[in-house]
């Protein structure tokens, strides 16, 4: 445990804070810029006591409950939280309570930008948070927030899959993706619904799962059978978004090949 680094992060965080943001009364003078102590403390639901001897680097090693609470009180991001934990001596933070399933919008804002890119976001679980025109050109349309997931998709037969190349090794790396969220995220009450779905309506599921598959984001190539545009060749490169667990896929063709050419074509129809 780092206790002088752990005592001067604290002290950092609480003197960037405003009191008027948390909503906490600003009357009075304050010697010095931020919050209270105190006031950290009671965000927290801790002893004065206790927090002050952590800024002064005298406490004993904070559990994962006082870290995440401490957390929570000083508004750290998520980068700042897990610093926080390697701090204090835990190498990773607890999982988190589930998976985000919202979008930020210089994400969603980004994706927009994109005509000649077909780019779709999703979360943990394989929920399609945000998409572009052009993705959804090529994913067959019926795309909206909340309702649909590509998991269902592959293994349940929901909305609409174009014949891929890929279609097998889709269905390899969905299942490694969603063992890595089950062991992130075990409390996450529509992520087991959705297992428990995927596990009841398809076999193929139920065997991949048991192999437990590691895959790891990155680039592939596929053909896909367009009903209208015929045969594409695409590449598919994912870019994380660490903060939030999410993945964008953006979908290109290598430029000057047919792909690329009707990839245009589809991008002026739109």
């Amino acid at each position: 445990m780092a206790r002088q680094e752990l005592a001067r992060f604290l002290r950092d965080r609480r003197a960037a804070l405003r009191p008027e943001a948390l909503g906490l009364p600003t009357s009075g003078p304050r010697r010095t810029p931020g919050l209270r102590r105190e006031e950290v403390a009671g965000l927290a639901h801790m002893s004065v006591d206790y927090y002050v001897r952590l800024e002064q680097a005298r406490g004993p090693r904070p559990s994962h409950t006082i870290l995440d609470a401490l957390a929570g009180a000083l508004r750290l991001t998520s980068a700042e939280r897990s610093h926080l934990f390697r701090l204090a001596g835990t190498s990773a933070p607890p999982p988190a309570t589930g998976a985000v399933r919202h979008v930020r919008a210089h994400v969603a804002r980004m994706l927009q930008r994109l005509p000649e890119t077909g780019a779709i976001a999703t979360d943990a679980s394989y929920g399609v948070i945000a998409w572009n025109p052009l993705a959804q050109a090529l994913l067959g349309g019926g795309l909206g927030h909340g309702t649909t997931n590509l998991a269902r998709r592959r293994f349940l037969g929901e909305g609409r899959m174009y014949e891929s190349s890929s279609t097998e090794e889709f269905g390899h790396i969905v299942v490694a993706r969603l063992r890595r969220a089950a062991d992130r995220y075990p409390h996450d009450p529509q992520l087991a619904a959705l297992l428990t779905e995927l596990h009841a309506g398809s076999e193929e599921f139920r065997l991949l799962w048991e192999t437990r598959p590691v895959h790891a984001p990155g680039h592939r190539t596929k053909t896909v059978e367009h009903p209208t545009a015929g045969s594409l060749r695409l590449n598919c490169d994912v870019l994380l978004v660490p903060e939030d667990d999410q993945e964008v896929v953006m979908i290109t063709a290598d430029p000057g090949t047919p792909s690329a050419r009707t990839l245009r074509r589809l991008a002026t129809a739109l």
